[in-house]
């Protein structure tokens, strides 16, 4: 809700419904005769039967609307044979003419008089207008407890403020870009595609239309008409083929003040806003605040869950590689522990084996020298050779081993 300047949140909250519902008229007339003939009557009963001519002398049929004359003096009519009150519940009446006529109801006693009756009544259009707001009020948050797909919840609140509104009027909401700088479309329901299309990703700035002003400046803005408004300078045409001319625009702030979006209500014909209008654009803006917070709200539980979901997959990916390479390990320990069984074996039975005097391991020319070193490798053969010859198979053979008990295996002959 956007704060009157001034005002405490809760003080402007109260504004608001005296601006949306008014105070109660109270309306009395006195009637004579049987024709129901005015003697006398307070203003707001003028009002009422939506009559501005002299009532004064005149019956009370000449002066109703013709689409609640016949049902009003049915009831003058009883009350005046019968001599018993009787009450009239919601007289609906349209009070004015043309663009300022507004819808009004009324709650009417008709009480036995001498020589006619008295009518006492109060205007309850107040009431009205509060059940039908608290009543959609209600659907909306409901819809927004049971977590509704915020588009679903932003074109039902359009919806339900263009038949709450009499004067016809055609509501947008559009949604603020997490950095603000541009507007993307929420829901328009009466307003045309391709306007909705091509207001959608409007930046946010200073005479950007009515919405993207608004959004910057983080306050109303009010266009009574497009066609002479700077604001809408490079939007002229669009508002044009759109059949547009007034449009007003609240920004819907989270309570941290950040942008969210806008409301805005477009009209057929320049209009400036009444109280009641600004009132009901900020009620809704702070309801469609309530939806768009929950709406991101549920989106970043939505992500924040994702990666948890990420990260325990990858856990289990990590824990199976490790499973794998431990189990992997193990299959190599228990190989090398074999091959180290083997080689112990190969070794002792080698180093029984007789000592020849000369080298084994010259190749078809042969070798001279004194055998002093025993190699052998894992299968089990074995050879003596001379220190050159020994180490050159130890160098170039692969499994070979110094299996000389007394050089303490290939360590010690290295370090000798």
């Amino acid at each position: 809700m956007t704060a009157i300047p001034g005002q405490t949140a809760a003080a402007t909250a109260e504004q608001d419904l005296r601006d949306l519902f008014g105070q109660s008229v109270a309306v009395y007339a006195t009637l004579a005769g049987p024709d129901h003939v005015v003697e006398s009557a307070n203003p707001a009963f003028h009002t009422a039967i939506g009559s501005d001519r002299e009532a004064a002398g005149r019956p009370l049929a000449e002066l109703l609307p013709a689409a609640v004359g016949r049902d009003v003096v049915a009831v003058l009519d009883r009350v005046h044979r019968s001599g018993e009150a009787a009450t009239i519940r919601d007289l609906r009446v349209v009070l004015g003419s043309g663009a300022p006529a507004r819808e009004a109801f009324f709650d009417l006693t008709v009480e036995p008089r001498r020589g006619g009756v008295q009518v006492i009544g109060v205007e309850t259009t107040q009431i009205k207008h509060a059940q039908r707001l608290l009543a959609e009020q209600r659907i909306l948050v409901e819809h927004i407890a049971r977590q509704a797909p915020l588009a679903e919840v932003l074109d039902g609140m359009a919806r339900s403020i263009e038949s709450l509104v009499p004067e016809p009027v055609l509501v947008s909401v559009l949604l603020a870009d997490p950095d603000g700088a541009h507007l993307r479309h929420g829901a328009a329901p009466s307003l045309p595609a391709f306007y909705n299309e091509a207001i959608d990703g409007i930046a946010t700035g200073e005479g950007v239309g009515s919405c993207g002003t608004a959004a910057h400046r983080r306050e109303p803005v009010i266009v009574t008409d497009i066609g002479t408004d700077p604001f809408w300078a490079d939007f002229r045409e669009l508002a044009e083929r759109a059949e547009l001319a007034a449009c007003w625009s609240t920004p819907i702030l989270a309570r941290d003040g950040s942008l969210l979006g806008t409301f805005a209500m477009y009209h057929r014909r320049p209009r400036v806003p009444r109280d009641s209008d600004l009132a009901l654009a900020r009620v809704f803006a702070g309801t469609a605040a309530l939806a768009i917070e929950r709406h991101h709200i549920e989106q970043a539980k939505a992500a924040a869950e994702a990666r948890a979901e990420a990260a325990r997959e990858e856990l289990a990916v990590a824990l199976r590689a490790e499973h794998e390479l431990r189990a992997e390990a193990e299959r190599r320990a228990e190989a090398a522990a074999e091959l180290a069984g083997r080689l112990r074996s190969a070794a002792a039975a080698q180093e029984a084996a007789p000592h020849p005097e000369r080298c084994q391991l010259g190749g078809p020319e042969g070798c001279a020298d004194v055998a002093e070193i025993k190699i052998a490798d894992s299968w089990g053969d074995s050879a003596w050779g001379c220190p050159a010859h020994a180490e050159e198979a130890i160098l170039n053979v692969r499994a070979v081993f110094i299996a000389s008990a007394e050089l303490g295996g290939l360590a010690a002959y290295l370090g000798r």
